[in-house]
């Protein structure tokens, strides 16, 4: 394996000299470190990661950890896209993202100063956590530089990313209010999610703006789970007939309620409209194909990398970031019968 020592040799230059160089000090002329790269890379040089950690103070190394892996997300591409756009970014600064869960027992019983240290992280991208989750104040109180999906709370070096969900839920209900729909219900995600809390608000807001009667019975926690959106659907459907159309907070729960809809001879969207949250990559496929919120996920995990690359290297940046998601109109919503 070819060394510093090698380059030092081919080149005439000192140890000290070339390890600068390489190592992206300013204090190296321009020309001297072009002279040294391209020895490096014809003898064909790859550095040690931790010893350049060692020397730099950090590791370029930045974890990326799941808290609620299931599963039953092999549907949802939403997870699989914000890592690319978070990879993406991280591998053209020559960082590596190394995926945690603590989907084990054995992972969950360690802190999260114990997960950072293990690894020598420079710091954590979080994503799928819930606002009770312990994990949260160890994130905020460890100085490790901090970037959560979802999560709102911000610090020195703790920011977050995500998409305006509020307005987002209020756009969607208040399209199928504008479809001429009176009785929306709604099948919310969990109450430990902060997106379910702000799309819960949209919903509720936008009903009081079109003169709607909120009536709580029509609001049901489907966990983000396929199956159990079903069973929420199903039981508001029989419980209350007049229902003409479901809000999912998410694309995965929506397939759940198309799928009970089809179980119960009901047709979409003819007798029922249907819209979701996320626009996964099923949504534009299933049939019918469905109305839906877009998020990017891919943006999102690329702001989320800028942010945390802006935290290692101590420049200033803007801790909160909320982009803008758009309503997609398919085939799962039209107007209900009464008003054909």
């Amino acid at each position: 394996m070819v060394t510093i020592k090698d380059i030092a040799k081919a080149t005439g230059f000192s140890i000290t000299t070339v390890s600068r160089a390489l190592n992206g000090y300013l204090d190296v002329n321009e020309n001297t470190r072009k002279k040294i790269q391209e020895v490096a890379d014809r003898l064909g040089y790859s550095p040690n990661m931790l010893a350049r950690g060692l020397v730099m103070k950090n590791s370029h190394t930045v974890g990326f950890l799941i808290t609620d892996l299931k599963r039953s997300s092999v549907k949802d591409n939403f997870l699989f896209q914000t890592l690319c756009g978070a990879m993406d970014y991280l591998q053209h600064l020559e960082y590596e993202l190394v995926m945690l869960t603590t989907t084990t027992s054995k992972q969950r019983n360690k802190t999260y100063q114990q997960l950072c240290n293990e690894r020598n992280l420079d710091g954590v991208i979080i994503q799928g956590l819930k606002t009770d989750d312990p994990y949260l104040q160890e994130a905020k109180e460890s100085g490790k530089p901090c970037v959560l999906i979802d999560i709102p709370a911000h610090s020195s070096k703790t920011g977050y990313v995500t998409t305006n969900q509020l307005e987002s839920a209020k756009q969607a209900t208040k399209y199928l209010y504008r479809m001429g729909h009176r009785n929306i219900a709604f099948i919310n995600g969990h109450d430990s999610a902060y997106v379910s809390k702000e799309r819960l608000k949209g919903y509720k807001q936008a009903l009081e703006e079109c003169g709607i009667d909120d009536r709580p019975e029509f609001v049901c926690n489907g966990g983000f789970d396929e199956d159990q959106a079903k069973q929420c659907a199903i039981s508001l459907v029989l419980a209350y007939p007049e229902i003409t159309a479901i809000f999912c907070a998410s694309d995965v729960m929506a397939l759940g309620v198309i799928k009970a809809a089809r179980e119960m001879s009901i047709a979409v969207p003819e007798e029922l409209s249907i819209i979701g949250f996320d626009n996964i990559l099923l949504s534009e496929y299933v049939t019918p194909s469905l109305t839906t919120i877009a998020q990017d996920p891919y943006e999102i995990g690329r702001m989320a990398a800028e942010m945390m690359v802006s935290f290692i290297e101590g420049k200033e940046t803007e801790p909160i970031v909320t982009l803008n998601n758009q309503l997609i109109v398919r085939d799962s919503t039209a107007p209900p019968p009464i008003i054909r």
